[in-house]
């Protein structure tokens, strides 16, 4: 039997440092230092030949507990819808208009940072409220 393993989420965008950056305000994230011999990211993208210049960055839980992400530039834009999302979870425990308020008031937070807000989906019986969203580059992600 193998152990637990890590795991780093890879976003797939035309601007990773502006996307990194967006998800670290949402999620409460820090970007990682440098690599060694580098005093700053600048520094580092500065030593990588043109073509790769600006092609990857990454943020992380400052306590170590999140996973990773981890973005990188491709050609391809977005045509369809994501596969796969982040649910952020702003109002765990929380049910009726107190969730709703919940997720309205982070969802005016993010809209500050540049994210769209898609729609609210209303409790149904069985779950509660959700908030669809999307990132910087129309990655959808939810609030619930």
């Amino acid at each position: 039997m193998t152990g637990v393993k890590q795991v780093q989420v890879t976003f797939d965008c035309a601007e990773p440092e502006r996307v990194a950056r967006f998800w670290c305000e949402v999620l409460g994230y820090v970007v990682p230092p440098p690599p060694p011999r580098f005093a700053t990211w600048a520094d580092f993208d500065a030593a990588l030949p043109p073509e790769r210049q600006g092609s990857a960055f990454a943020c992380e839980d400052p306590a170590g507990v999140g996973p990773r992400l981890f973005f990188q530039r491709v050609p391809e834009g977005k045509t369809v819808k994501n596969r796969l999302h982040l649910d952020v979870r702003v109002g765990t425990g929380l049910v009726g208009q107190a969730r709703v308020d919940a997720l309205e008031a982070e969802c005016a937070r993010l809209q500050a940072l540049g994210a769209r807000r898609v729609r609210l989906v209303p409790a149904d019986g069985h779950d509660e409220s959700c908030l669809v969203m999307q990132d910087v580059e129309g990655n959808e992600f939810c609030l619930d």
